[in-house]
């Protein structure tokens, strides 16, 4: 144990965590250079595309320093506020953490949140900077600001080119010698999970980090929480790919075959104990504080998609997305679905990505919505669903986020203008470096809009944000129905705020009368809220020729008759017709 050290690298987005992977994956040899390529342990072609990691990914390199050799368990995370949840799995599997700083954008609003994540973890930091190759590099300026964070001197912070490996080898040695060697902890042999994958032949596979004791292929073990038996059909480490060994010692990071077929039985943060269950020698570590979804979308079958396509799918995402929460739906316009719970925007577009490229599915969304206490008839209860909020509540709560800014001087102004649209309440400011920090409050539904976007906007890219549940306030929300030919279209109703509502509702109804086809009679589209109307658009009927009454129009007198013959006609059919709207309309209605 005394050679073995666990780390991650941790980081704000963009800022070279998977450059810097690659590097210590060439200096290691853990790839041979032959099959080395960018963002190496960045599995999916998402990941790469984006040029973002979204999946923690953990690898087991051998190093040698000082004619000693070690065994070097990284864990690469994500720098998105949305992937916090993987950064605080990976957090509590490990010793240490490089923090690392790109020098052309210093220090960002990830960068202190997960500087305050390790430290509450208890790991030894080591500080470092990246691109100090290139010609925007403020390097002196970056190490300075970093050295303060941490509470180092400034010869402590490394220099590095994660792209050119400039100053690599010595950040490697630095965590070799910074890093402390885990320690075994008593007792019966327990591994902590910090992440899972789903294989056809081998079942579900446990990521764990031992903290105790071994674990051998074919021996019997248990999940403690979960209270279900496995025999352990492989144990093996990360090489990258997946490699059997025969052990898994105290100390180690790899994974283990459960053989259970059953999602819900091996969930992330569960205890795996070495001995099984039933001797009551074993105690569950400390897991991870269950994460809090705050976007519900639902997801609905399209085209050839099935609903148990659609399911199954979900529920194989799960596995390596513990965050994710999964729930029954249904709509009568659109069938059978599943709600679905994200930690945000990005969170949503990665999974709804992963569902079109790894299985193939054909589906259409909701509009986002969050969830709201509200109280009606002096009962309080919990609504996430437009359509199940009621016309007039006693009262009602929001989630609201602490929100952390981090922006230069210069774009000040922008970022506070944006205070009145998006109800951003700074309550206050600090230096870091040459970067000013806002710290403040703000309705999770105004994130949920474009906030990201504004920022990166009004900042021209600059400014970065991070954010955390910060309990609820009173609002004025309202539920706006849409009504199509008097009839409420439920996939459609949405729970806005009241500043907005009448903006929205005037935009659903003008997309519709452009969307809908034309009926035999006219169709009012009409946006409602407690029962008044806020936005009216009408679609005429279709025109119906009356045919050639003679060279000179031929007699008024049949023409009356048949014109209102015809109107009486179509309002017998606007009596007896229901407009359905058709799953393309909904489509486009429903895109962002």
């Amino acid at each position: 144990m005394q050679n073995i050290r666990n780390f991650v690298i941790t980081a704000h987005i963009d800022h070279g965590k998977s450059t810097l992977a690659d590097r210590l994956l060439e200096i290691t040899g853990t790839v041979e250079a032959r099959h080395m390529r960018a963002q190496y342990l960045d599995q999916m072609d998402l990941e790469r595309e984006r040029g973002i990691t979204i999946k923690m990914a953990p690898v087991r390199m051998t190093y040698t320093s000082k004619g000693t050799s070690y065994i070097l368990n990284l864990i690469d995370t994500p720098g998105h506020s949305d992937f916090s949840y993987e950064v605080s799995r990976a957090l509590a599997a490990v010793e240490g953490a490089i923090l690392l700083v790109d020098v052309t954008k210093g220090i960002q609003a990830q960068t202190l949140s997960n500087f305050r994540a390790a430290k509450k973890a208890g790991l030894t930091l080591v500080g470092a900077v990246n691109k100090i190759d290139m010609p925007a590099a403020r390097t002196e300026e970056v190490i300075h600001e970093l050295a303060l964070l941490l509470g180092q001197n400034p010869e402590d912070i490394y220099r590095i080119s994660a792209k050119t490996g400039e100053g690599v080898a010595a950040l490697l040695d630095a965590v070799v010698e910074r890093v402390p060697a885990p320690r075994e902890l008593a007792g019966t042999g327990r591994a902590l999970i910090f992440d899972s994958l789903y294989d056809d032949h081998r079942g579900i596979l446990a990521y764990a980090r031992v903290f105790g004791g071994t674990f051998k292929a074919g021996a019997d073990a248990g999940l403690l929480v979960a209270n279900a038996k496995f025999k352990a059909k492989e144990v093996g480490y990360f090489m990258p790919q997946l490699t059997a060994s025969p052990e898994l010692a105290a100390g180690e990071i790899g994974y283990l075959a459960t053989g259970l077929k059953e999602p819900e039985k091996v969930k992330i943060g569960d205890t795996i104990a070495v001995s099984g269950l039933g001797s009551g020698e074993a105690e569950p570590l400390a897991g991870y504080k269950e994460p809090s979804p705050v976007v519900f979308i639902s997801f609905y079958p399209d085209g050839s998609t099935k609903f148990e396509d659609l399911k199954k799918a979900l529920d194989r995402l799960r596995l390596t997305d513990a965050a994710l929460r999964i729930e029954p739906d249904a709509n009568e316009a659109l069938g059978r679905g599943l709600k679905v719970g994200f930690l945000g925007q990005l969170h949503f577009d990665i999974i709804a990505t992963r569902l079109t490229r790894e299985f193939n599915l054909e589906f259409l969304t909701s509009f986002p919505s969050i969830a709201y206490r509200v109280r009606e008839k002096g009962e309080d209860r919990i609504i996430k669903e437009p359509h199940a909020f009621p016309d007039n509540p006693e009262k009602v709560w929001e989630p609201v986020i602490a929100i952390e800014i981090v922006t230069p001087p210069h774009y000040l102004q922008g970022v506070l203008s944006l205070q009145m649209s998006y109800g951003v309440a700074i309550n206050n400011t600090e230096t870091v470096g040459e970067n000013l920090v806002l710290h403040g409050t703000m309705p999770l539904s105004e994130l949920v809009r474009d906030f990201d976007d504004q920022l990166k906007s009004i900042s021209a890219g600059f400014a970065s944000f991070s954010y955390e549940l910060a309990g609820e306030a009173e609002t004025d929300a309202e539920k706006m129905e849409i009504l199509v030919a008097d009839d409420v279209v439920d996939a459609l109703t949405r729970i806005v705020s009241k500043k907005d509502i009448e903006r929205e509702g005037r935009k659903t109804a003008e997309r519709l009368k452009e969307l809908l086809p034309r009926q035999q009679f006219p169709q009012a589209i009409q946006a409602r809220v407690r029962g008044r109307i806020i936005a009216r658009e009408t679609i005429p009927a279709m025109k119906k020729e009356l045919g050639n009454f003679g060279k000179n129009g031929g007699d008024i007198t049949r023409k009356m008759k048949l014109w209102r013959k015809q109107e009486r006609g179509k309002e017998r059919l606007k009596e007896s017709a229901r407009v359905n709207v058709p799953v393309e309309v909904f489509r486009e209605i429903l895109k962002k």
